[in-house]
């Protein structure tokens, strides 16, 4: 198990941020920021690289939690863990859409967050290891033959 991975706390309410923190550094992560709103998350996302995020959904500010996940995704690759309350089918279906790494129910318990996290890393770390060996070539052709599906 990766000790020491880095992570982002992305969640408006501080008690619960708080919470996280303390959960995700008695299992050993390094907790590189906690920040309210979706801009933040893109911006802090950008200065520390963490290994991974832990996004609320519902978040201060003009931006969603969704929306900043899929901008982050977009520009730094970085998989994240949606951390909501919120299960209705619009909010999965549009979270489902930009392919988070995984989708936690609050409340949540410390075994199923550390569970995701640890999946989500090492699904992570197997993207980027194919995609390294991948030679440039091979993977243009293969994404003209997926995009022709």
């Amino acid at each position: 198990m990766p000790q020491g991975s880095k992570i982002l706390i992305v969640e408006d309410e501080m008690l619960i941020s708080m919470e996280i923190k303390q959960k995700l550094h008695s299992m050993g992560y390094d907790v590189v920021g906690q920040v309210i709103t979706g801009e933040s998350a893109i911006q802090k996302a950008g200065e520390e690289k963490p290994d991974l995020i832990l996004m609320d959904i519902r978040l201060k500010g003009e931006m969603d939690g969704i929306t900043a996940a899929k901008k982050i995704m977009e520009l730094y690759d970085i998989p994240i863990i949606f951390l909501t309350a919120h299960s209705d089918k619009a909010t999965l279906e549009r979270a489902i859409a930009i392919s988070p790494s995984g989708y936690l129910l609050k409340p949540f318990k410390g075994r199923e967050l550390m569970t995701n996290i640890e999946m989500s890393l090492h699904k992570h770390r197997i993207k980027q290891k194919v995609r390294e060996e991948i030679h440039p070539d091979t993977l243009s052709a293969l994404g003209k033959k997926i995009d022709a599906i």
